[in-house]
Parts: C-alpha cells; structure tokens; sequence
C-alpha cells in the first residue's frame, strides 16, 4: 500500500512538472504573444490568416451571402493550405522560409477572392 502512494505522488510530481513546462512554453507575454508565436512568427501570420478566412466564411455564411456548399469549397482549400504549411514547417525544424510563406500567402489571396467582401 505505501508504494503504491508512492508511485501515485511521484506521477502527480512529474504530471504538475510537465503541466507547468507546457503552460510556461505557451504562456502569453504582454502584448498577448505566446512564446510559440515568438519562435515561428511566418507560420503566425500564415496561421492568422488562414483564422481570420475561416471567420469570414462563417460569417458570410449566417448572413446568407455565401452558399455552406461554396463554404465548404472554401473550407477544403484552407484546409489543403494548412496542411501544406505543417508539410512545409516539418521540413524545416519547425519553421516556414520567406519564399514558403509568401506562396502560401498566394494561396491564401486566391481563396480570400471567393470570399464575398464585406
């Protein structure tokens, strides 16, 4: 009985250690900025982007000016851009280039097009 408290307080020790790494690698500073967002700014901006696109589909979406079956489209092609953001970001130690970013930005101005304008 008392090794089994002892394993279950060595576990509790080595869970609240883990939880208080994970919270201070995405704790935000000041200006709301975590310390991912620091470290990968490009796939920031790029995952904004791809943020502020899906809120505008939703959004066009309750207003009835965009279709769910044209929403979906739209929904897809984010889809594909971010996944080809993270197959970029994994060739790369965690990071997107300069060129990446502006083809994914590219990719992402051509979606925004069908995105009736507000």
């Amino acid at each position: 009985m008392l090794n089994r408290n002892r394993k279950f307080l060595g576990l509790a020790v080595v869970i609240a250690a883990l939880s208080g790494y994970a919270g201070a690698t995405l704790a935000a500073d000041a200006r709301g900025e975590t310390t991912w967002q620091k470290d990968h700014p490009r796939r920031t901006e790029v995952n904004d982007r791809l943020r502020n696109q899906n809120r505008r589909i939703h959004q066009d979406v309750r207003d009835g000016t965009l279709t769910r079956s044209q929403a979906a489209a739209d929904h897809a092609q984010d889809h594909q851009v971010r996944q080809e953001e993270r197959d970029m970001a994994s060739q790369n130690n965690g990071h997107i280039t300069k060129n990446e970013q502006r083809v994914l930005n590219q990719q992402e101005n051509g979606i925004s097009k069908d995105i009736p304008p507000k």
